[in-house]
């Protein structure tokens, strides 16, 4: 029995020595695979670093072009702004220039309603009658009705009768 239990304590000895040789050549390659790996952290910080510094910067150019985006606009706004201006300006003296040559047309036709009331009818009947039609009505139009009908019965019948028609429109 003895020599079994040194046979015993001889495996178990040699089985000790090769774990004890299996646990340091594990050992070497887990501090081979560390410092693999630290290298590769590093690289990989490098990388984190250099990723932020691009970050930075695009974020930088981003707000530079965004603030001169916002001059633009603030630039167009208010150039926006006085062409309306100027707009309104303009449609407010085109209604000012109407008016006022409606009150000169007004006072034209008086003029010429005045001179073709004076007149004697068959004078005024001639006259409206070689006349462009339109004009001829603006000015009969402007007459009172006891001219009018003095001077159309004056007129030649179918011309005194077109411009009738118009007038009672």
């Amino acid at each position: 029995m003895r020599y079994f239990f040194i046979v015993l304590v001889y495996t178990t000895s040699l089985l000790a020595l090769q774990t004890s040789e299996k646990l340091f050549e594990c050992t070497e390659i887990f501090k081979e695979r560390k410092s693999e790996l630290l290298v590769e952290l590093e690289r990989i910080d490098e990388q984190k670093q250099a990723l932020n510094a691009l970050k930075i910067a695009t974020e930088e150019l981003l707000k530079k072009k965004e603030a001169k985006l916002n001059l633009r606009e603030q630039e167009l706004n208010k150039k926006l702004q006085l062409v309306e201006e100027k707009e309104k300006n303009i449609q407010q003296m085109i209604k000012e220039n109407k008016k006022i040559l409606e009150t000169l047309q007004s006072v034209k036709m008086d003029k010429v309603s005045q001179t073709f009331a004076k007149m004697k009818p068959a004078s005024a009947a001639n006259i409206l009658s070689n006349m462009n039609i339109d004009d001829a009505v603006k000015i009969l139009q402007s007459l009172k009705p006891k001219i009018v009908g003095k001077i159309l019965m004056k007129m030649e019948p179918k011309k005194a009768s077109t411009i009738t028609e118009i007038l009672s429109k």
